[in-house]
């Protein structure tokens, strides 16, 4: 078996491109373009470039933006960025036709949301992204096809 791709420091990378769902493509195929692993943004930024991704329908790289802030930024704002980046996750996995798993992401999407206090940092739309998540939810449970247009929340008030 090849040894795993690794960057300079020795941490373990994936080196093969991803298509517009996040899913690994053979070496030499052509995929979306990456989140830089060392993407520094301001919160501001990074909930405006992940609200961008999540509209093209690219919920996979908007999670990857929301889990940088997330690691990056203070910790009383963590389980936010957690939340959000979950709820991506969750977006990710309905776009892959994968209901258990989305539902499985957007309910710790939403446990983790609803516990921010209000009004959010960033003016983060913590209401509105629990009734998303619900309405989501309820939906995958029905049995009810989203359409992709469904699947772009807003992410600030």
């Amino acid at each position: 078996m090849a040894d795993r791709d690794r960057d300079d420091t020795g941490r373990p990378q994936s080196a093969r491109p991803r298509d517009a769902l996040g899913r690994p493509l053979s070496r030499g195929s052509q995929g979306v373009v990456q989140i830089p692993e060392d993407l520094d943004l301001s919160p501001a930024e990074s909930l405006a470039y992940a609200q961008r991704l999540i509209d093209e329908g690219l919920a996979f790289y908007a999670h990857e933006v929301l889990e940088t802030a997330w690691k990056s930024g203070p910790s009383a704002e963590k389980p936010m960025w957690q939340g959000l980046a979950q709820l991506a996750v969750g977006i990710t996995h309905v776009q892959r036709g994968n209901v258990d798993g989305a539902a499985a992401l957007l309910r710790r999407a939403r446990e983790r949301l609803d516990g921010i206090a209000r009004p959010a940092p960033h003016a983060v739309d913590i209401a509105g992204l629990i009734d998303y998540a619900d309405n989501l939810m309820h939906d995958l449970a029905d049995g009810t096809v989203v359409p992709a247009e469904r699947l772009r929340p807003t992410l600030v008030a």
